[in-house]
């Protein structure tokens, strides 16, 4: 076989202009914001350093701040301890039980492909009230369960679980996807012998599926953490983080203090401190998975 030989510095030569390109679009940003987050500027005006202030107003003096951090890890709580299992179940029963999943597959993935817009306002109208022609709260009264009527999008205590449910529907097709093509990778051959065994069905997907899908699953958790740190076109939309700030997350309440309230300085660092929760929680799941790997490899 002849091994096609290339000196470290044409390597080097190619790689170089996507590292710069890398570099300028990810890592310059990051140390911008981070900068930015360190300025009293309402990012029109003459700008005033004044070091750690926005960072300590952040964590100690800002109301609202806390209970969107809250709100944002409820989200990404309910994305992967609810919607990666659901996935996961779901592509597996496809696997197994559907000759043709191709076109199965493609209706569980539409919701993706929607616009936000859309979604939102087709939820919305979901979720209006019964004189308005909502269609949840006409069939709970149909069904004798008046008590259970809410104003879905208004009431603090239920907003925010309202729009999860939406964000949950939305991206539980692009997870089935991915799960679905990582269990039509593994060889049936592993199957088959299984079988002979007498590991079938759940049985084997317990001991086969799951142990083989963990690289597949990783990307999936990685993917639902980091989406759902970064929630925001979805809350825009619906309820524009109220009542009351009660529907915020991280990235709304960065938007607002950015764009409408003009403090683009703590805006910054508020984008900041997501950067910084995101990269932490990539690395504590990139820690989590390698040693599932070590155990199952």
């Amino acid at each position: 076989m002849n091994i096609l030989k290339v000196s470290r510095w044409t390597i080097a030569a190619f790689v170089l202009p996507c590292l710069l390109l890398y570099v300028c679009l990810v890592f310059v940003p990051i140390t911008v914001s981070i900068y930015s987050g360190m300025l009293d500027w309402n990012g029109i005006g003459v700008s005033k350093f004044i070091g750690f202030a926005n960072y300590n107003k952040m964590f100690t003096n800002d109301a609202i701040f806390w209970p969107t951090v809250g709100r944002t890890l409820l989200l990404a709580g309910f994305s992967m301890l609810v919607q990666l299992p659901i996935a996961l179940f779901v592509a597996i029963l496809i696997s197994r039980y559907v000759r043709r999943p191709s076109f199965l597959v493609s209706s569980y993935f539409l919701p993706v492909i929607l616009s936000v817009v859309v979604i939102g306002q087709l939820w919305k109208t979901i979720y209006n009230p019964a004189s308005m022609g909502g269609m949840i709260n006409q069939l709970l009264i149909k069904l004798g369960l008046d008590s259970w009527t809410h104003s879905w999008l208004t009431e603090p205590k239920v907003a925010i679980y309202s729009i999860i449910i939406v964000a949950l529907w939305q991206y539980l097709g692009y997870h089935i996807l991915i799960q679905f093509t990582g269990i039509q990778n593994i060889p049936a051959d592993i199957y088959e012998a299984a079988k002979i065994d007498g590991a079938e069905g759940f049985q084997a997907d317990r001991y086969i599926t799951l142990p083989m899908i963990v690289p597949i699953f990783k990307i999936s958790v990685v993917l639902s953490f980091i989406g759902s740190l970064q929630s925001f076109d979805l809350i825009m939309v619906m309820t524009g983080g109220g009542p009351a700030h009660t529907t915020d997350v991280i990235s709304s309440h960065m938007y607002n203090m950015s764009f409408l309230s003009m403090k683009y300085g703590y805006g910054s660092a508020i984008a900041s401190f997501l950067v910084v929760v995101c990269l932490a929680a990539t690395m504590l799941v990139n820690l989590l998975f390698n040693r599932l790997d070590k155990r199952f490899s």
